[in-house]
């Protein structure tokens, strides 16, 4: 890198280049567990979202605190949104046809 793109950032701390930035809590999404009925919340990295070809083929997934449940269910479009944009990972599924 040159000199001089370099001596914009000379002299800057991290204290000054981050005090704009504002803290963000971790996003939860609230889950129910269909074979215990426990409630309860879970982060982004408990969930996992799987992208099929039609609506029948997209859902996500979690695995219940409770009872340990692996539960599967469906997500719509909406669903879809909320999940990928609060970091939920998500995976794309291929058509076999």
């Amino acid at each position: 890198m040159s000199r001089s793109a370099m001596s914009g950032t000379q002299g800057m701390s991290v204290t000054s280049a981050s005090s704009g930035m504002t803290r963000v809590d971790p996003v939860v999404f609230k889950a129910a567990c269909p074979d215990c009925r426990a409630h309860f919340e879970l982060s982004a990295n408990a969930l996992r979202l799987a992208i099929g070809a039609t609506p029948k083929t997209t859902f996500y997934s979690f695995t219940c605190p409770e009872c340990e449940a692996a539960v599967r269910k469906p997500a719509g479009e909406r669903i879809v949104e909320l999940l990928t944009g609060g970091g939920v990972r998500s995976l794309r599924l291929h058509s076999t046809v």
